[in-house]
């Protein structure tokens, strides 16, 4: 049975108050634990939830860790239950990190669509109002996280990749390209490719960054293909029959990855649609990529 490997939890100044990093619940799973844990972030202003899974090589050494950004509506739950990458996690002695999608609770602005507000922070740091108080899951993922993360669990900070599905899978791109450092390895599931060009940016830009479109671009996985690339390979897998093509918008990501000469590969999956079962599939075949890369040193 895995011991636990005597997490440490620190006390946190926010607000001018000393506010601890609470665990919600510690459960055995896939001969490791599984964490969920909330604290108060000074990135988003607010109470953050997240979860950490620990194979059972932490209980002697740091691992390596995949963080896995969830899509549109989702918290940090969705993937934690659905997606099956403990199991692959476990074989390959990686941690995986699940933040939320977005700040959220009272006082924290939301608005009536699904794709806008909680629950759909699109990881950016927001500038315009009512959002740039809370909405900042750029910094959040980025930065905050990952120290406290790394602080606090055994976990190899020079050794950690990124994938997320849908939304999730445009701030694994967009964020692993902007910090190749951070995220050694990156991978993804039906992203969000071409926000600029679809109603899935668009909108949420044009809300959360303001009319400038210069400020979008950092945010758009084609766009910075295009650009700048990123060091490793890249694997995206997208559903054929997936129901958001023309929101998704993966042909423009294709064709940039071919342009540019992009390591990596891009894979149709027919019959597969935009759910979870779709994710579930091919889950293995992203932690192997991710263990591959983050393993080699």
């Amino acid at each position: 049975m895995y011991q636990s490997s005597g997490v440490r939890f620190r006390t946190d100044q926010a607000f001018g108050v000393q506010l601890p990093m609470k665990t919600l619940s510690t459960t055995a799973c896939c001969s490791g634990m599984q964490h969920v844990c909330s604290h108060v972030s000074k990135a988003c202003q607010c109470s953050m939830t997240f979860a950490v899974f620990l194979p059972i090589e932490a209980r002697d050494r740091k691992v390596p860790a995949i963080w896995f950004l969830s899509g549109l509506t989702c918290t940090h739950e969705n993937a934690l239950i659905k997606a099956g990458a403990q199991i692959w996690a476990a074989r390959h002695g990686i941690a995986l990190v699940y933040p939320d999608t977005s700040p959220r609770g009272d006082g924290i602005a939301d608005h009536e669509d699904f794709d806008l507000g909680q629950g759909a922070g699109f990881y950016v740091d927001a500038t315009q109002q009512p959002w740039a108080g809370n909405f900042r899951m750029h910094d959040y993922v980025s930065n905050e996280l990952p120290e406290l993360v790394a602080s606090e669990f055994p976990i190899d900070s020079t050794a950690m990749g990124v994938t997320g599905h849908s939304m999730g899978g445009h701030g694994a791109l967009t964020l692993a390209m902007n910090f190749p450092q951070l995220f050694r390895s990156v991978s993804a599931f039906a992203p969000i490719a071409n926000p600029v060009g679809s109603d899935w940016g668009r909108k949420q830009f044009s809300a959360y960054l303001g009319p400038d479109e210069s400020a979008w671009y950092r945010h758009d996985a084609a766009h910075l293909v295009r650009e700048i690339g990123y060091p490793g390979e890249m694997l995206i897998d997208q559903g054929a029959a997936d129901q958001f093509l023309d929101l998704l918008r993966p042909d423009e990501l294709r064709n940039a990855m071919d342009k540019r000469g992009q390591p990596g590969r891009f894979r149709m999956q027919e019959g597969y649609d935009h759910s979870y079962f779709f994710v579930m599939s091919f889950m293995a075949d992203h932690v192997a990529h991710h263990a591959a890369q983050l393993k080699s040193g």
